[in-house]
């Protein structure tokens, strides 16, 4: 019986993808200078693979981590989203990139790569609003975009990209102030971490909050291979699910 070799939990090299509604930026390890083009309705999984590898030209890397914006099981995305085009269920993306792939939701990832101890939850503001909560070294993606605060009315029609423009930037900031105000005690946070894409509209960060940078997404991806038990795509097919050598970090 032939035996396929483990695959590598610490690859030297590492790819990151941070897809977005509007953008899919990239960086590899060992390189300074973001690649990113548009993304958008109309791209679906296997443009964005080529897209990616276009820009990826002159790069060496031998594993992919892909911040994917929506919900992501063990087999990758188990949605589409509204923001891209269709076929991201079931895509196989370590085919498409002959290498090992980690799918994470794109919000978690910049997560991990913003933690800096304690309690703490994570709000991206870019096209929709990402979500996640560090605690104990433990990652738990969430979708506090789809709570209702009021009737016909969720966190994403406030705070995301259309909220900005309806509201103003005055009245968003203070709906992201209020938002902070209201979900930092109810997840019993240190304190809360503001990213993506429309943190710079920010003039300050509100109380008890910070702004993070949109290249702790990539240090997240790069994380991303440290935590245990986070499933791999190989190119043939398997799923690895092995604890990875840093037991600290965990995925829940």
């Amino acid at each position: 019986m032939h035996l396929q070799p483990p695959v590598d939990k610490h690859p030297a090299k590492i790819l990151v993808i941070d897809l977005g509604g509007t953008q899919v930026k990239i960086l590899a390890t060992g390189e300074t200078d973001v690649r990113k083009a548009p993304s958008g309705r109309s791209m679906t999984a296997l443009q964005m693979v080529e897209v990616v590898r276009e820009l990826a030209q002159g790069w060496d890397y031998e594993a992919v981590s892909l911040g994917y914006a929506g919900q992501v099981g063990p087999e990758g995305p188990r949605v589409d989203n509204g923001n891209l085009g269709p076929g991201w269920v079931g895509f196989d993306f370590a085919a498409a990139f002959g290498a090992p792939v980690k799918v994470i939701n794109d919000a978690a990832m910049q997560a991990i790569g913003s933690y800096a101890g304690g309690r703490m939850l994570f709000i991206g503001l870019g096209t929709g609003v990402g979500s996640a909560l560090v605690t104990q070294r433990s990652v738990l993606p969430l979708e506090l975009g789809e709570l209702r605060i009021r009737r016909k009315s969720t966190l994403n029609d406030y705070l995301g990209r259309a909220g900005l423009k309806r509201l103003g930037l005055r009245k968003w900031r203070e709906a992201v102030a209020d938002a902070v105000s209201f979900l930092k005690p109810a997840f019993l946070a240190d304190y809360v971490m503001i990213g993506g894409g429309n943190a710079k509209e920010l003039k300050e960060p509100p109380p008890w909050s910070r702004l993070g940078s949109n290249l702790c997404a990539f240090r997240g991806g790069y994380r991303l291979w440290g935590l245990e038990l986070t499933p791999t795509l190989t190119p043939d097919g398997r799923q690895e699910e092995s604890p990875a050598a840093d037991r600290e970090w965990r995925m829940v």
